[in-house]
Order: structure tokens, then sequence, then C-alpha cells
């Protein structure tokens, strides 16, 4: 469906804007481009074969949304499925229908893994190197450079190195290299994990010919369940235009996801006592508080969406079952339990979890001087202390990914023209040395990938412009009306600007 177009070595391709990744963060930030600043050149490098980025690379059965389409969908891009909890498929079909809309397809560059980018202060421009599947490189020019692909390691995930794991004679799997038509029918099947991955796999296979699947966790997560069509939404498109009610109803699930979020942080044992009812009700008589009632409060790691109940239904149905446990280790027919039990499988799915990279761990330079992101502080979301014209995304912990990458970038196409309003070259968040602002924690939450990768994330303090804030409300304000020249965001010129 999309042709790969190499950049062929040593030819250059010199570009105003360039974007790393064809996912939802590219493809957002591109789309903002085109509408808002049609003459910039601008070109979508991504390692892929096809746009999708996540969507296209996860291939687990059930692969869904963690929520709702009206705010992981773009705010310019109305959903118009009627299940607002969406599958892979489904969403890689929205990126693929936005993708033609707006004429992205010809912009886009697949089968370009990026080695280095290395900014130049001379000319103002990054040198990005690239590499084909043949092992050819290539280099491409461009004055600014977004990073938008992703945040977890898409080589290696998380292993937990589990003692014995050679000895099992199944299959071990982990969701990140899903195998292609994997037959499980009358399996028995273990997923050890207890996230959203996890609860996405269990009630898929269980309802799937599986033999039974069973969640293998070693502390439970809090899970909350809601319906995957929202009747809210469906019955407004069916007396409002689509952009109307989709804007009515993103603007409610944005305001109640965010009182959820600071209720949880404020009471959260009454957030913890209506999880518990609904969990009660959900799963009747199969109800075991051990097994639903994880030793932190709620959203200390991201809720767990169940849409339309179904890993408590394959519970009930007696297709699905909990073991909360700890593994002492793998061996020829399933894994062995701190506790003495057995488990018995025929197939074992490591769900344990991803691990953070940075940058898509590209070798990020400036003047050839390596950047240690762990060194720098986050400016407004989405730049860097002391490294010019350089975005990246890092989404929501406690909201949709897509909220942040559309406020950047209205944030960063307002900045491209003002740079061009005044014919300045390079924009540099200025931290000058010795006067570092204290530092706040925003990574707080438990989960096991964020604490595993807090050590390479860049820092923050504890208010803005320095931080990668938790507020949609607050950010989607303070970018659209904070004023670019606001003291730290350095322009500079360094070459004569070009005569129009």
């Amino acid at each position: 469906m999309n042709a790969v177009t190499p950049i062929a070595s040593p030819v250059d391709e010199v570009l105003d804007f360039l974007i790393i990744g064809a996912g939802i963060s590219g493809i957002g930030m591109a789309v903002h481009l085109t509408k808002e600043c049609p003459g910039k050149r601008y070109a979508i490098l991504d390692r892929r074969d096809q746009l999708g980025g996540t969507w296209d690379l996860f291939r687990y059965p059930g692969i869904r949304s963690d929520s709702d389409m009206h705010t992981l969908g773009f705010a310019f891009a109305p959903w118009k499925h009627e299940r607002s909890i969406a599958d892979g498929p489904s969403i890689l079909e929205y990126l693929g229908e936005i993708s033609d809309e707006y004429g992205l397809r010809p912009n886009m560059r697949f089968g370009l893994k990026v080695v280095s980018a290395d900014w130049d202060s001379e000319t103002a421009r990054w040198t990005v190197v690239t590499e084909g599947k043949d092992g050819k490189q290539g280099r491409v020019m461009a004055s600014f450079l977004y990073l938008g692909a992703g945040y977890y390691d898409y080589d290696d995930p998380y292993d937990a190195n589990f003692p014995g794991r050679k000895d099992f004679k199944g299959q071990v799997i982990h969701p990140q290299f899903w195998p292609k038509d994997l037959d499980y029918t009358g399996k028995k099947v273990v997923v050890i994990g207890s996230g959203a991955t996890a609860v996405t796999i269990v009630p898929s296979m269980a309802n799937s010919g599986a033999a039974h699947v069973t969640m293998l966790q070693r502390t439970p997560t809090w899970m909350v369940s809601r319906p995957a069509k929202d009747r809210f939404a469906n019955t407004l498109r069916k007396f409002l235009p689509e952009k109307v009610a989709y804007a009515i109803t993103r603007a409610k699930n944005i305001f109640f996801q965010d009182l959820v979020f600071k209720r949880a942080r404020t009471a959260p044992e009454k957030v913890k006592a209506f999880l518990e009812k609904q969990l009660q009700e959900n799963l009747g008589p199969n109800y075991n508080k051990a097994d639903f009632t994880p030793p932190y409060n709620p959203w200390e790691q991201r809720l767990c969406l169940v849409p339309d109940a179904d890993f408590f239904e394959a519970i009930k149905a007696g297709k699905a079952s909990v073991v909360t446990d700890q593994i002492e280790k793998f061996d020829k027919t399933g894994i062995t339990l701190k506790s003495g039990e057995h488990l018995d499988a025929d197939i074992i799915v490591t769900a344990t979890g991803l691990k953070l990279a940075v940058a898509g761990k590209i070798a990020v330079s400036v003047d050839g001087k390596a950047v240690d992101f762990s060194k720098h502080y986050y400016y407004r979301n989405c730049m860097f202390s002391n490294v010019p014209n350089l975005a990246a995304v890092f989404g929501y912990l406690n909201a949709s990914w897509t909220l942040r990458v559309d406020i950047i970038g209205d944030y960063l196409t307002r900045l491209l023209k003002q740079m061009d309003a005044i014919h300045a070259q390079a924009a540099v968040p200025v931290m000058p040395e010795g006067q570092e602002p204290e530092e706040d924690d925003i990574f707080d939450f438990s989960s096991g990938y964020i604490q595993r990768g807090k050590h390479m994330m860049p820092r923050n303090a504890a208010s803005l412009p320095w931080r990668l804030n938790q507020d949609y409300r607050q950010d989607k304000q303070d970018m659209r009306q904070a004023p670019l020249d606001d003291g730290v965001l350095q322009f500079r010129r360094v070459r004569q600007p070009v005569e129009a």
C-alpha cells in the first residue's frame, strides 16, 4: 500500500522540517505543518514499511486503544466509528484516511532507520544519517527536527529473565513480536502480566479457541470497565454535524478524565471504593479481592480499561482465570510458582512490559558533542534546554497521547512562523549553566517501565516552562497564549535571510 522511498547515499535531501516516525505523533505534526505552514518542505522518515507506528507494529490478539478515540483521535479529524474503544486495524484505517485527506503520503519515506542527527551551529541545520534495509546510508539535512518515534524500544522489549525459560518445551511469546498465524486452538495459555496488554490478550484468546487462558500476575492492576460504544457520542451524531458532535464529546471526555485523575490523587479511598464496587458487580461470585486490589492507589499507574467488561466475562464463563503469585521457574510443562502451585501451559505470553527509549535511540549531537537528554530539561512540553531547533513528543501519562501531539503541533507551527517573520534560523531554550531550577519528578507513576527508564529521561522543574506537564487543559492554554519570546527562548540569526 505504501511503497518504500529510499534515500540513496550519498545524495542529500534538504528540508525545512524533518519528522521522525509515521505514527500518530508524526502524522499529527505533518497535518499541522500542511495546514499552517504550507510552504515548508518536509518529510517523514520511518523504519517500517508503512505508516501507523505502534499500531502497525503490534499484532497481538485483540489489540485496541487503551483510551477513547474521541481523545486519542486528533482534534482536526473526527472519529466516525460507533466504537469509541477501537481495535488496531480501525486506528490504522483512521491514520491512513488522514494521510490521504491531507496529501501526506508523497512526503513519507519508509524503510529508513535514523542512525544519528547532528546540529551544525554554523549553518543552523541538522544532518541526519539514515540506513536502509540494504545497509546503505544516506543523509538528510533539515532546519528543524521533530522526534515522533514514540517512547519505547522497538528492538528490545523488557526481558524479566525468568529462570528455566530454556527448559520449557512449548512456545514463549512476547506481544511485541507476535508470530503471524499463531495457532492456539485447544491450547493452555499463561499470560504473564497484569497491564493493558495482558488484559487485552486474555479475553481475545479465551474467546477464540484457546482451551483456557490464565493471567499470572505478581501484583494486580486497577481496572475500570466502560462500554466500547459511546452512547453519548453516537446520539449527538444523529442530531449535530459530525465535527460539532465530535468536539462536544471530546471536551466532555477530557473534562471527566481530568476530574477522575485529580479525584484519585486527592481522594484515593473514594475512587478505590467506586472501582471495587464496579469489579464486584462485573465479576459477581468470581470476585476475589486479593486478585483485584493493587498495593497502590488508583492512577499511581494508568487505570486498565476493560471495554464491555470482556475480561470479566471471560472469567465468569470459565474460559479465563487470574492467579496472583510469583514465579519460581519455568519447567518443561509450564510454570512453577513460589507458592508451590504449578500452571500447565502450551504457550506462555510474557506481557511483562516495555523498555523505554529516549529519542528513538538516535545518536543526537550538537556540533559533534553528544546530547545526554537526562542532563537537559524539558521546555514547554516538547523542546529541551540548550538544544536548538529540536522537538519531541512524550504523551500524557494520565490522558490520551494525542492530546499532547495536537498542542505541540499548534505551538511548533506558531514558532516556525515567528522565526520566518524575524528571519531567525535557530530557536534555543537557553538555560545558563549553574541556574538550573529545582527538579520535580513528574514520572512519579509506579509503573515498571517508567521506574526502569527514569534514569534516562529528561529533567523537569516544578513549573512551566521547564517541564513536561501532566495537565492537558493547563498546557493547552499555556502553549497557545504564552509569548514565544518569553525571555527563555532565544532566536538567532546565523546567516543572511534569503530574499523572497
